[in-house]
């Protein structure tokens, strides 16, 4: 007598639409069952790299199609990953973390819904809230405002416009960019609290505090490696006025004349353009 061999029940389709699935930033184990589920069910997935992402689902015994879609994807390529959502089930992922936060499936997003695509999320493991739990700096209120720009004078503009801003700021950062953004925060931002978060969730992840002198002579002799997230305090009361507004005047200073530069911070504080323009004059005097 022979006996049939039944093979495993294979899972029911998922509604078409568009799902946006976090992946994990280190730790495989941080994936979750939603997660696994969405992906295992999904016809396509929309990724960053399809070898980064080919790694995940292998690891996760998974085979499903991978399609790719970074920086370089066309208006073509999203009209054609809508039409697939239209009939089957997509899935978008970067290569680590929560989708759309610094990479562009937010384009995606936005024409599948303006498409009336059904839009879903299966949120998970993010590194900047991450970071800002581990820094033990204030979370009651947060900004994250991606990577700090490459140049000089971009990074220190940057900063100086978000100089007043009564939040913990929270930026992406590279390994070799880093001693000089610290640099930079502590040009900006004078005596704030700097904390420097990196290799979350694996084997040697660090989270240091401490002012922005102190972790550049640390990573000057440890230089750092893996992803990195940065997040600087916010101003403290004493230190909301004067110097804030000092440090958005030295930055426009470093391009523009002192009177574009007081029109500039005014713009941007609400304070007496001619009062600017007089601090301005003296800074650069000194």
């Amino acid at each position: 007598m022979t006996v049939g061999v039944t093979s495993a029940p294979q899972p029911e389709p998922l509604t078409p639409g568009l799902y946006i699935v976090a992946t994990p930033i280190g730790n495989l184990g941080d994936i979750t069952l939603r997660a696994k589920d969405i992906l295992a069910r999904c016809a396509v997935i929309a990724c960053e790299d399809t070898r980064v992402t080919g790694k995940l689902m292998q690891l996760l015994g998974l085979s499903n199609r991978l399609l790719r879609h970074d920086d370089h994807a066309s208006d073509a390529d999203r009209a054609r990953l809508i039409e697939h959502m239209r009939s089957q089930p997509v899935a978008l992922v970067s290569d680590a973390g929560m989708p759309l936060v610094s990479d562009p499936g937010y384009r995606l997003v936005r024409d599948a819904l303006a498409a009336g695509v059904p839009v879903t999320v299966a949120p998970g493991a993010n590194a900047p809230l991450t970071a800002l739990a581990l820094s033990g700096l204030p979370s009651d209120r947060f900004l994250f405002a991606g990577f700090l720009p490459p140049k000089d004078a971009a990074r220190l503009a940057t900063l100086a416009e978000l100089a007043t801003v009564r939040a913990t700021l929270v930026f992406f950062e590279t390994a070799p960019r880093l001693t000089k953004s610290l640099a930079a925060i502590g040009e900006a931002l004078p005596g704030r609290e700097v904390a420097v978060a990196r290799e979350l969730t694996k084997l040697h992840e660090e989270c240091r505090t401490g002012s922005a002198a102190d972790l550049i002579a640390h990573y000057t002799a440890h230089p750092p490696r893996g992803e990195i997230v940065l997040l600087v305090g916010p101003p403290c009361e004493a230190d909301a006025g004067a110097h804030d507004v000092d440090a958005l005047l030295l930055a426009a200073l470093d391009s523009e004349k002192p009177s574009q530069a007081a029109a500039q911070v005014a713009k941007v504080t609400g304070l007496d353009r001619r009062e600017l323009y007089a601090r301005a004059l003296e800074l650069r005097q000194s």
